[in-house]
């Protein structure tokens, strides 16, 4: 049986409409199952809100938002990092607190995105070969053939996984560039890898290999 504090808005209202059909208090509190006392209070008008149960918060809206500013200005700091840097701004918590706060916040841990980067030179060949087909027309594109490589690799097990969190949005579809880790090489550390080459022209899509 709820007790008063437990009534809601509606529960209240369906009380008042029912004492004024003529309803004991008994019949009442089972037509909206809570109990005797429960209606008697509310209709003497003694029930008051139950107060709020648990330990009190123990940070202030204005250190939470110095957490946040302290995430987002590295998103590749580890929780003792962050514990860290709170704690010497003024506010003495937990390790558990400050992964809470962080949640709340809506961030997540998780693993980067590795993105090879392009050298100078590299760029410099892909600008000049655009700049020299940029006014092709429809039939001279229909002349040529595209083709690329892509590593896939597939990687078991957690090793070197706590080397690469950072702190991203939870809801994010894609990764922020500052949640991303470029790299000139591999660097992947995969245990498993296979090439595979495939092929773009103008009558469509070549066959994989």
């Amino acid at each position: 049986m709820g007790k008063t504090a437990d009534l809601t808005a509606v529960q209240k209202a369906i009380i008042d409409t029912l004492k004024q059909e003529g309803k004991t208090q008994k019949e009442i509190s089972e037509r909206i199952g809570c109990s005797q006392s429960a209606v008697s209070r509310h209709l003497s008008g003694k029930s008051v809100g139950r107060k709020k149960c648990g330990r009190k918060r123990c940070t202030t809206r204005r250190g939470d938002r110095t957490l946040r500013k302290i995430v987002e200005k590295d998103r590749f700091q580890t929780l003792g990092d962050l514990r860290k840097q709170w704690t010497e701004s003024g506010v003495e918590t937990s390790r558990a607190t400050v992964y809470r706060r962080v949640q709340e916040m809506g961030y997540r841990c998780r693993i980067p995105q590795v993105k090879p980067l392009l050298n100078q030179k590299q760029r410099q060949k892909r600008m000049t070969w655009a700049t020299e087909k940029q006014h092709w027309t429809v039939a001279q594109c229909s002349k040529v053939r595209f083709s690329d490589k892509s590593k896939f690799c597939m990687s078991f097990g957690n090793q070197g996984a706590s080397l690469e969190e950072d702190w991203g949005e939870g809801n994010a579809k894609m990764p922020e560039v500052q949640c991303q880790v470029p790299t000139v090489s591999d660097g992947l550390g995969c245990h498993v890898s296979s090439w595979c080459w495939s092929t773009v022209f103008y009558q469509g899509q070549g066959q994989c290999s």
